[in-house]
């Protein structure tokens, strides 16, 4: 059975498992309808003409874990912030951990979805944010929508200041042949209030791993959101990460992407303004080799006057590896003032990898500042002839090179200990030890 007709032969037991309200009901029996017309995407739609997902459909994946997993904490504390405290929400093969994690309701909410979505106190949150930005006609976001029940839920009143980053976690055991998990994540972040999220999805062997993630964001009035997703996945995993942001006046959200590995890695991005004098930070950093695929599609809607939104993504491809930037920006006619900045870099080390980048500006305002740029090329020689002259060896001095090259996406990293972090697996990707963090 094609992995299409499980999942649409799979909804009814699904729902009937859970049972939901009317109105979830409704929302899962439109998504279910729309991904059942639809179907996966594929090339021949614009927004995927450089990413196929043919080749993975074509696994046996499971819906459903048919057993529960453990997990012991050394076996997985590298992927942790381990050496700062944060608030924890982990999941294993899409069932949630309390071992593994360290939730709170004391002056936030940091807890499950699945909680949200079915007791009482929290009807009239989930009626007003669950499933609002989220996309009714894009397939895949239609299809999780369908079968949205767990994941993280975070709710950070007014003028909270969450002292301690959240990590929010999701392993793969590998305990199936192949899995699909659906994870579902809502975030409300107040008038005022300020968070910062680390997100990743993480398989702990070999066999192969469909996710295909959905996560709301509301940033409310002069609230500040520093949101970073780490893809550091082995080379049999894939993910389709959709995330939604509505932000609010004065309101400033950061999303950092860090894509080192997976098989197939699309990230869809998309920030909706929705008052004046908003700020919008999308960053990235894709350093892939073998026949890794990392695709990028970003979208920006200026909606209000007064806005800005700047988008810096660095690239580096080895071997066979294909990159995709589509950054989109997009200016209604009322929004005047707006300072737009997208930039896109990329280094090829391998003459037979690929990048493919189509930066995109739609502008219907007439008293704006908008721009992109997108470069394509090599390592630079002259540095590195300097830099050899002067005793660095080559790989080396290559290495130094691309380390450089990402600084300005690093240097902008708010927890000191994530940047450590990202500053190790960057040298280990580049395949040298730097002896220094960024």
């Amino acid at each position: 059975m094609e992995l299409k007709d499980k999942l649409v032969a799979s909804f009814m037991a699904f729902e009937e498992k859970i049972n939901d309200n009317a109105e979830l009901h409704e929302v899962r029996s439109q998504a279910i309808k729309n991904f059942e017309t639809k179907g996966f995407p594929s090339k021949k739609e614009e927004a995927w003409k450089y990413t196929s997902l043919n080749a993975i459909l074509k696994h046996d994946f499971s819906v459903f874990p048919k057993h529960e997993n453990a997990i012991e904490f050394k076996d997985v504390k590298k992927y942790f912030l381990h050496d700062v405290d944060t608030y924890k929400v982990v999941f294993i093969d899409g069932k949630f951990s309390s071992f593994l994690s360290s939730t709170t309701h004391d002056g936030l909410d940091v807890c499950l979805l699945s909680s949200a979505l079915t007791k009482p106190k929290y009807k009239m949150v989930i009626d007003t944010y669950f499933n609002q930005i989220a996309s009714k006609e894009e397939t895949l976001t239609t299809l999780n929508t369908a079968f949205a029940f767990e994941g993280a839920y975070i709710h950070v009143p007014k003028s909270k200041v969450v002292e301690k980053p959240i990590e929010i976690i999701y392993f793969s055991t590998g305990n199936e042949a192949a899995l699909m998990v659906q994870p579902r994540n809502l975030i409300i972040v107040g008038e005022n209030a300020h968070v910062q999220i680390v997100e990743r999805h993480q398989s702990l062997n070999s066999n192969p791993v469909l996710t295909n993630s959905v996560t709301e964001i509301f940033a409310q009035k002069r609230a500040i959101v520093d949101y970073y997703k780490v893809q550091n996945d082995v080379l049999t995993a894939n993910l389709v990460d959709n995330t939604y942001i509505a932000q609010k006046q004065e309101s400033r959200v950061a999303v950092h992407t860090f894509s080192f590995g997976g098989n197939i890695t699309r990230n869809n991005l998309n920030f909706y303004h929705q008052g004046e004098r908003i700020d919008s930070t999308l960053k990235g950093i894709t350093i892939i080799g073998e026949n890794q695929h990392v695709d990028h599609y970003t979208l920006v809607h200026h909606a209000q006057p007064n806005c800005e939104s700047h988008q810096n993504y660095k690239c580096i491809l080895d071997d066979k590896a294909t990159g995709v930037f589509n950054g989109k920006i997009f200016v209604e006619k009322e929004a005047q003032k707006t300072d737009a900045f997208q930039q896109n870099n990329n280094i090829l080390i391998s003459e037979k990898a690929t990048i493919n980048a189509k930066p995109q500006l739609e502008i219907f305002a007439d008293d704006v500042k908008c721009s992109h740029g997108c470069t394509i090329g090599q390592l630079d020689e002259s540095a590195m002839f300097y830099m050899q002259q002067r005793g660095i060896p080559k790989k080396e001095a290559k290495a130094l090179l691309m380390y450089a090259f990402t600084n300005e996406v690093t240097s902008s990293i708010q927890i000191p200990e994530l940047k450590a972090k990202i500053g190790r697996i960057i040298a280990d990707k580049l395949g040298v030890n730097m002896g220094f963090d960024l």
